[in-house]
């Protein structure tokens, strides 16, 4: 082949500002079909690839690894009115979001192994990001649990706390036996439901049965979220269980956990963008749309569950991506469902949080990608490096982007950062070596499922 002619699937992103593994430098990256290929820090880049490669200006950019979201829940099969793999995959790919690990409360729930693969068979054909499916825990489906491929599947999720259908795990032995038995990643939502339902007898005793959203986080109090992650931290402190317990939202459940390398530990804890950027404050402001279980708590909450991510606390940051129609979103805080759509702009958020100066561009990069790769030990992805898939993200650190309805892709269409600025935009995304997105737009492209190193 003629030396000089261009290689399609040969990109390389020149003159970025990367930022990888704690640090940000100058440099270029070559993509060669899937797998990048190799990473330039000092400007010597081979005349033969400048010739032959696409070459892409990212001069005042940034380049970081597609971001890695651990929960999200893309309402597919079951309830795709809301959403669907296809159009929140899609709107994961327009921010920076290139691989995620979808929940198992569709309907029907996720928590057979022909449910588990039916979900992967429909991701094949419709998922524009890379995937993973969690099987879900109930009281009486342990033997099915013992039959995950851990080559495969990302981990089992355990609702300790009000569900739907049979979800919630409830029973101590039940409880007992996945902590004893199941050797994977083990995660959890946790609130205890004993201390909701009095909670709840409580407030409509006192205000009847249309409670005002901003009674919520006294409803699903931040006492039913730390007994409930306690009696989760217990479990797997006594079968040595891997334990993840999802989107923590209260400043005591921070003291369950230890400060250690991630490789090192067994139990970890994960925050979610809506609980580092909203407070109580601001159910005035948002109503329904910032109702979420857990709920946003005290400024006091969310100001030390970032602290809590910056010490080593927290780990990872996901997004818990659960788009619900408005129309389902109305009522009071009894009737409105909890949940909000935010995958396509978490990176985003937390980039302005950086900004703001409250957390480094480099350590949104190390809990957004380096973390649940490492966490969840992702086969060669969630980081810059040779031999590893190319999912990249550009960002434009300098160009503010205002969330509208327009440039909303979730299926809701709705947005609780909906008219709100940021002042970073997503360029490009790659997924495996592919443009994915570019110029506002989502390409036909298709994802893979993931696979693990358990």
């Amino acid at each position: 082949m003629d030396n000089q002619k261009t290689i399609i699937g040969m990109y390389l992103i020149q003159n970025a500002t990367i930022i990888n593994e704690g640090k940000s430098t100058k440099g270029s990256v070559l993509i060669e079909g899937e797998i990048i290929k190799a990473v330039y820090t000092n400007n010597e880049i081979p005349s033969e690839i400048l010739n032959r490669a696409t070459v892409i200006n990212a001069e005042g950019l940034w380049l970081m690894p597609g971001v890695i979201d651990d929960q999200v829940h893309f309402r597919d099969p079951g309830l795709t009115h809301k959403g669907d793999i296809a159009t929140e995959s899609k709107a994961a790919i327009a921010g920076g979001v290139t691989s995620y690990m979808e929940m198992p409360n569709t309907k029907p729930q996720t928590t057979s192994i022909e449910a588990l693969d039916t979900k992967f068979e429909v991701a094949s054909q419709k998922s524009y990001a890379n995937y993973s499916f969690y099987l879900g825990a109930t009281n009486d489906n342990l033997a099915e649990l013992r039959k995950i491929d851990k080559k495969n599947t990302c981990g089992v999720k355990i609702f300790m706390g009000s569900s739907t259908g049979n979800m919630l795990v409830d029973k101590r032995k039940a409880l007992e036996g996945i902590f004893a038995e199941i050797d994977m990643i083990i995660t959890t939502h946790c609130e205890e439901e004993e201390i909701i339902q009095k909670n709840i007898a409580y407030y409509k005793d006192l205000l009847g049965d249309d409670i005002p959203v901003k009674y919520h986080p006294l409803i699903r109090s931040a006492e039913a979220c730390y007994q409930s992650s306690a009696k989760a931290v217990e479990l797997a402190d006594k079968y040595g269980a891997r334990l993840h317990i999802l989107h923590l939202s209260t400043e005591r459940e921070i003291s369950l956990f230890d400060i250690k390398p991630l490789a090192e530990k067994k139990i970890t804890g994960e925050v979610c963008v809506h609980h580092l950027w909203f407070s109580d404050e601001n159910y005035e402001k948002y109503g329904n749309r910032i109702k979420w279980n857990p709920a946003v708590k005290t400024k006091q909450d969310r100001d030390a569950l970032l602290q809590g991510l910056l010490k080593g606390k927290l780990d990872v940051v996901a997004t818990d991506h659960a788009p619900h129609l408005l129309e389902e979103k109305a009522g009071g805080c009894l009737q409105a469902a909890s949940g909000g759509p935010l995958v396509q702009h978490s990176l985003q958020m937390m980039l302005e949080l950086s900004k703001q100066g409250k957390i480094s561009k480099e350590e949104v990069v190390d809990k957004m990608c380096h973390a649940p790769a490492t966490l969840f030990r992702v086969n060669k992805r969630g980081y810059i490096r040779e031999g590893y898939f190319a999912d990249l993200v550009l960002v434009n650190p300098n160009k503010d982007y205002t969330i509208t309805q327009d440039n909303i892709l979730y299926k809701c269409k709705w947005s609780p950062l909906e008219n709100e600025t940021v002042s970073a935009s997503i360029e490009k995304t790659f997924l495996n070596g592919q443009i994915a997105f570019e110029n506002g737009q989502v390409n036909e492209v298709r994802g893979q499922a993931l696979t693990f190193n358990n």
